[in-house]
Parts: structure tokens; C-alpha cells; sequence
């Protein structure tokens, strides 16, 4: 059976996450690129001494690791110091993430792989070779804001701002092999039902790639 690496990817607010939990639940190996990106900016991680050498020290706590609090004042409302960071970790992540879904290949247990990434459509022209299929958790604008207002208590202003700086719906949904319907009137049941219908879908195609 052959190995299918799938690119699980939405707006923020979407639901990915839980999608994600979900398809989990039936044995998947899930590459996270939220975690890989807290692993190389943790205690002695991948990008320390390269955030050392851009930023400078004052950036890097007494544990090792990148200083979030300091970094997130930086680079939150100055786009080139985003840019900066950004340029560091976004091709070490990338890179770790295509380690972790060629070991799940190398190893063959798994009749798939999901690859966990929010910015994946913003990183297209590096992912789309590397990847067999793209799911994208969709739902409207307004669902993704009220979301995410009860989830992490930001302001209207701050959610628009983060929603226009992601890939368009637009965009997301033209580079979609499956769509993962989250609407604001999807209940959790139903969300778990259609996961469970993308699971037997992948099954099928790798049993067909496999024939």
C-alpha cells in the first residue's frame, strides 16, 4: 500500500485543528507544523543560534530558547521584522516537515501521512510537489472571526488583520483535492462524520495507487 503525504490546511478559526484531532483518532500520524516551529525555537533548538545571530542576544531567554514575549512585541506591528523572522524559521520548518513525512513513508506502516500545516497555501510552489493531496477546512469570514474571538479573546480589528495577511478562501479552496465543510451551522458530530468520510476516501485512493 502505497504511503499518500496529505496537506491539511485552513484559515484561522477553521477548525483545522480539529480535524486534525480527529483524523489522528484513527491511527494517523499527524506532522504538526505549529509544533515543529515551537521545537526549533525551544531550549537548544534548530533556529536558536540563527535567531541569535539576526536578533541578538536580548532574544534568547536564560533556558536557550527564543524569547516569545520579546519577539511577538517585535515582530507584531513591524512587518519587516516579521519578514526577518519569518525568513529563518519558515525553511527550517519546511525542511523538518518534509523529514518527518519521508520517515512515516521510509517506515511504511501507515497507509497515509497529514501534514498540519496553516500556511501551507501561502508556501504553495514549495509544497505542491511534495505533497500527493491538499484537504482545506473551510468556512466563511464572519464564522472564522466570531470563533476566534470566544477562543482567544482578540479584537475584531486584530482578527481581520490576521485573516487578510493568511491565503484567500478563494485561494485556499482553488488548491483543494477535498474540501472539509466547518460552516458556523456544522455541528461537531457532523464535522466528525465528514472526517470519517475523508478517511475512507484516502483509504480508497491509496489502495487504487497501490493497484
Amino acid at each position: 500500500m502505497t504511503c499518500l503525504k496529505v496537506g491539511l490546511t485552513g484559515g484561522i478559526g477553521s477548525g483545522k485543528s480539529t480535524v486534525a484531532e480527529f483524523l489522528a483518532e484513527y491511527g494517523i500520524t499527524v506532522v504538526d507544523a505549529d509544533a515543529v516551529s515551537r521545537s526549533l525555537t525551544a531550549s537548544n533548538g534548530g533556529a536558536i543560534e540563527k535567531v541569535r545571530e539576526e536578533f541578538g542576544d536580548e532574544f534568547i531567554d536564560s533556558n536557550n530558547a527564543m524569547d516569545r514575549t520579546k519577539m511577538r512585541e517585535l515582530v507584531f506591528s513591524n512587518p519587516k521584522q516579521k519578514e526577518r523572522l519569518e525568513g529563518i524559521l519558515h525553511p527550517l520548518i519546511r525542511e523538518t516537515i518534509l523529514v518527518e513525512l519521508e520517515e512515516v513513508v521510509r517506515r511504511g506502516i501507515a497507509p497515509f501521512v497529514i501534514a498540519d500545516i496553516p500556511l501551507l497555501i501561502e508556501s504553495i510552489d514549495f509544497y505542491r510537489s511534495e505533497l500527493d493531496i491538499i484537504c482545506v477546512v473551510d468556512c466563511d469570514i464572519e464564522t472564522q472571526i466570531e470563533r476566534v474571538e470566544k477562543r482567544n479573546n482578540f479584537n475584531r480589528t486584530k482578527i481581520i488583520d490576521i485573516i487578510n495577511s493568511q491565503a484567500s478562501r478563494e485561494e485556499r479552496l482553488a488548491h483543494a483535492d477535498f474540501v472539509i465543510d466547518n460552516g458556523a451551522d456544522v455541528t461537531l458530530e457532523a464535522l466528525k462524520l465528514q472526517v470519517e468520510q475523508l478517511h475512507f476516501e484516502l483509504m480508497r485512493l491509496c489502495e487504487d495507487t497501490t493497484a
